[in-house]
Parts: C-alpha cells; sequence; structure tokens
C-alpha cells in the first residue's frame, strides 16, 4: 500500500490519494483545527487523572467516581458495551469477563455498521431487553451510537467513551475528519462496492492495534465490521451527553482519533476523564 516503516518499526503512512472519498475519516486535521471546529466548550472537566496501565472493567465501577454523579454501583446491575467499526463484539471479552465476576449483567451486542439510524434501532432493541438502571460503553463510532440516543435513552443513567466519538449537534465525523493529514490508521481504507470501508491488515497491525500482540490483532482484523461511508456524512442531533453524566477513556498512543480531539470531546462534554499509554484498541491493549 505504499507505506514505510519509521525508525520505531511502525508503518508510516503517505497522504491518501485526491480522489479519496468525501467524508474520507483517514483526513484527521491537526488537533488545533479540529478543535476550533468543534462547538463551544460545555462545562469543565470534573476530574482528570492520567494512569499507566489500564483498569477498564473498573471504569464502570469507579464507586466513588460514579456517587459523585449520584449513582451507586448497588444501583447499576447492567452494562451495555457499544463496539465501533472495524471492530465487531468478540473485542470486549476480556472486559466481559471482569465485569461478570464484579456480578454485573453485561450484553455486548453486534451492530451493522450501516447508517447511524440503524445503529442507534439496534442499540434501542438491546436497551428494551435491560431490567433496570444501565451504563452504556462505546468504543470508537460505538460513541457516536450511543451519543445519537439523544433525550431518549431508556434506563440509561451513564455514558462511558473509550477512545470514541462524542460529537454535539448540527456535526458530523466527516466535517470534522474532511481535512488535514491522515491519522495513519485510517490512510489507506479500502471502500467495497457496496459503499463499506474495510481496514488493510497492515494499518490495522502496525496503527490501529499498534500495541497488541500481531498475533491477535490479526485475528481482530479477520473480524472487523466494515463502517458504511455514508455514515461519516450523518448530522448528530440533540447528544446524550447533555443530559447524563459521562466519563471518558483517552487513549494517549491512539493513530485513529488524535488523543487530543479525544480530551476535546471529554472537556466538552464535561466528562470524568482518565487518560492511559494505549493504541486506539484500549479495552484490549
Amino acid at each position: 500500500n505504499g507505506a514505510e516503516r519509521d525508525r520505531s518499526g511502525r508503518y508510516r503512512s503517505p497522504r491518501p490519494a485526491a480522489d479519496a472519498p468525501a467524508g474520507y475519516p483517514g483526513r484527521l486535521p491537526p488537533a488545533a483545527t479540529l478543535w476550533s471546529r468543534l462547538s463551544p466548550l460545555g462545562q469543565p472537566r470534573r476530574h482528570h487523572i492520567t494512569v499507566r496501565r489500564r483498569r477498564l472493567g473498573r471504569l464502570t465501577g469507579a464507586k466513588a467516581e460514579l456517587q459523585c454523579e449520584g449513582i451507586t454501583m448497588s444501583d447499576v446491575s447492567n452494562i451495555v458495551l457499544v463496539h465501533g467499526a472495524w471492530a465487531d463484539g468478540s473485542c470486549w471479552s476480556s472486559i466481559i469477563d471482569r465485569l461478570q465476576v464484579d456480578g454485573h449483567h453485561v450484553t455486548a451486542p453486534q451492530f451493522p455498521m450501516s447508517t447511524l439510524e440503524d445503529n442507534v434501532a439496534r442499540l434501542r432493541e438491546v436497551l428494551a431487553r435491560q431490567d433496570g438502571p444501565t451504563i452504556l460503553v462505546g468504543h470508537s463510532y460505538g460513541g457516536q451510537i450511543m451519543t445519537a440516543l439523544g433525550t431518549d435513552a431508556p434506563n440509561v443513567v451513564g455514558l462511558v467513551y473509550i477512545a470514541a466519538f462524542g460529537l454535539d449537534e448540527g456535526e458530523s465525523i466527516g466535517a470534522l475528519t474532511g481535512d488535514g493529514p491522515p491519522s495513519p490508521a485510517l490512510a489507506h481504507l479500502e471502500i467495497d462496492d457496496q459503499g463499506y470501508a474495510w481496514l488493510p491488515e497492515d494499518d490495522f497491525v502496525h496503527h490501529f492495534a499498534a500495541d497488541v500482540e500481531p498475533r491477535k490483532a490479526r485475528i481482530m482484523h479477520a473480524v472487523q465490521q466494515p463502517l458504511a461511508v455514508g455514515a461519516l456524512s450523518e448530522t448528530m442531533g440533540v447528544p446524550a451527553w447533555k443530559a447524563l453524566p459521562s466519563w471518558y477513556m483517552v487513549a494517549m498512543e491512539d493513530e485513529a482519533i488524535p488523543a487530543d480531539a479525544e480530551r476535546q470531546f471529554a472537556q466538552r462534554m464535561g466528562a470524568i476523564t482518565v487518560e492511559v499509554h494505549s493504541s486506539h484498541v484500549a479495552m484490549i491493549s
């Protein structure tokens, strides 16, 4: 695909071709440019820490942090995990195990990655099956899906974003990522005849899941759910994070969504924030 290895042994991706599809997500502007396109900031961050090792299984179970929002884990029995593009429900396997050991009812459904409407409809089907207060956890494009629930989010009492999109009303992913240099993980998307974008193996292994053992990363690549390119131009309505308490995990070594953009999403939604030394797939690495 024309990529060259840098000194670290990872691939350095060239700029995408000028005829890349409209809304091509590999074109991520510098942090300052991306930030200037986001709507004005909401409330300031309430809490922000950096950790070296991830404890994602505890992020939704941080009792003190939940209590600061008037929620205790004794009130929350259900956790729904929303995968993003180029992944599937199996990406949550290790997290599911930890949460189940802690006594939570966990659901990690498959999403079609077609239109935003279809993905939200699928999430609503899953939420309808929950029998009480529910925490939603979304990774990457999964953040877009749960954000699009808007003010109608039955049973949901909190949102957890894992290196995820957290758009505001009137924004689209394509508009935010349409200019500037590409992110290495998304620089060579392969668009099929049905309009779905796939990640090539080299970019997946060396950028998307750069800190995952290569053999495991190749398995993840094999089960990826491609994203409909048209989903990138869909505009967000009233975001769910305006009505619900939010938490955000910033992946500091993310090569798909810039860490600075993630910080801005978190700050704008007033999320309790943790930063981790991880690639884009923080729930796995």
